[in-house]
């Protein structure tokens, strides 16, 4: 028994041997990863020309190190999947790391108080507390109204600003190119409330409408301000992508409904979570009406994470002269979407096959610099006389985009994502090189 024992025992010391010497290594290779994650660098740098400098200089190399490209890889842009942002929060670690008992938001409700009786105070809270740190939109004298991505909230808008009682459904319009959703979406239910009527532009019918106004414009980036203009006209504001990473902040956007979601500002499109910004209560009530029937209400999990997400994302931007400044969400990801359009400008005008759309400098008042919108989406052109579907020219290279009749123009355009991970945007870039050559 002794003999075994002992026996027992040496076998034991050299597994935990074994088990110590892994767990170093692997903490090892986890802190470098953690410290240094590709595209993302909470390094401090003297000036923004040295960050966006050294950027450039890690993309350039990480280009080189993937190799040849076979051409088999199915490349999806296609889709906004914001996966950029994932180096970014991993490289956060625990901050954001929330845990919920299990006897936690069990019940239906939120805030018994609140008209919107699903919104979570802690959500709510840190929404302001963004947007009075970006400066990006008027918070004062709005009820918040959360859903399921902003989606739900577009719908919701639409089913509380069309009259109840008229003869026929009110006109949905939007200037093209329009956000390829908005018909779709509108005309999904075949509701007798309202309508999908097309461009804004060519818009001439008389009586009341509903026009959708997208800044940044989804898809091809530029600052958006109504079309039509006409007596009985209702505005609803898309304004997902009006972040200092893709657009100038000019200033608080001040409109009576306005909708914005978590997974444009943050990159966490699984969360699923959107908030309107409502100036007139009896709008916001039917909002809230249709959330409670469709859903009733929103996932109070969900509201929870995107709350530590908010705390987060605002503590990281809000200090900027003190030490953790350099982890800002804000800069860092603004340097990154710089890099990437730096890089794909290069490719386009290393040829004449393709295009892409130029914008105006303006001050950030959040970055207290000049700077050029750089939209989340690539707003590409074929130029080339013997391509009429830029799509199809794409998918044959197998990169998959989304053409431009989707936004209600011609097929010589195409909207490609720029958010995707690094190694599909490098591969992109190799790709469209390779076409102009």
């Amino acid at each position: 028994m002794a003999n075994f024992l002992s026996i027992f025992t040496m076998r034991n010391l050299f597994v935990l041997s074994l088990a110590l010497n892994l767990s170093l290594i692997m903490r090892g290779f986890y802190e470098g990863e953690k410290h240094a994650p590709h595209g993302f660098s909470a390094q401090k740098a003297d000036s923004g020309l040295e960050k966006e400098a050294h950027a450039t200089q890690r993309t350039l190399v990480s280009l080189s190190s993937y190799g040849q490209d076979d051409g088999e890889k199915l490349i999806n842009l296609d889709h906004g999947d914001p996966t950029m942002y994932e180096s970014y929060w991993q490289q956060m670690g625990e901050k954001t790391t929330l845990v919920i008992p299990g006897w936690q938001s069990m019940s239906y409700f939120s805030d018994v108080k609140n008209p919107c009786w699903f919104l979570e105070p802690e959500f709510a809270k840190q929404v302001v507390r963004l947007h009075n740190l970006v400066g990006n939109a008027v918070t004062e004298g709005r009820q918040i109204v959360v859903g399921t991505g902003s989606s739900q909230l577009f719908l919701a808008a639409l089913y509380a600003l069309a009259p109840k009682d008229a003869s026929e459904p009110i006109s949905v319009i939007s200037a093209a190119p329009f956000y390829s959703s908005y018909p779709s979406m509108t005309d999904y239910l075949k509701s007798g409330l309202y309508k999908w009527a097309g461009d804004a532009r060519s818009f001439d019918k008389e009586g009341p409408y509903i026009e959708l106004v997208t800044s940044p414009n989804n898809p091809d980036g530029f600052v958006r301000h109504s079309m039509v203009n006409r007596t009985g006209g209702i505005l609803v504001h898309d304004l997902a992508y009006y972040w200092p990473q893709y657009t100038p902040i000019s200033s608080a956007a001040d409109h009576d409904l306005t909708l914005f979601t978590v997974s444009k500002a943050t990159g966490h499109a699984g969360t699923r979570i959107g908030w309107a910004l409502v100036k007139d209560p009896e709008v916001a009530k039917k909002m809230i009406k249709f959330i409670e029937l469709s859903t009733i209400g929103v996932s109070r999990d969900s509201q929870l994470r995107a709350a530590r997400i908010l705390e987060v994302m605002t503590n990281s931007s809000q200090n900027p002269g003190r030490p953790e400044s350099s982890e800002s969400f804000f800069k860092i990801s603004y340097h990154l979407m710089a890099e990437r359009w730096q890089l794909l400008r290069e490719a386009v005008n290393g040829g004449r096959f393709f295009s892409l759309p130029d914008f105006q400098q303006g001050f950030c008042q959040f970055l207290n610099q000049v700077s050029q919108p750089q939209p989340a989406f690539a707003w590409l052109k074929c130029e080339d006389d013997s391509v009429e579907d830029c799509e199809s020219l794409l998918r044959g290279h197998k990169i998959l985009t989304r053409g431009g009749r989707s936004f209600g123009v011609g097929p010589k355009y195409v909207r490609v994502s720029m958010l995707d991970r690094d190694h599909n945007f490098n591969l992109f870039l190799k790709r469209l090189a390779s076409i102009q050559t």
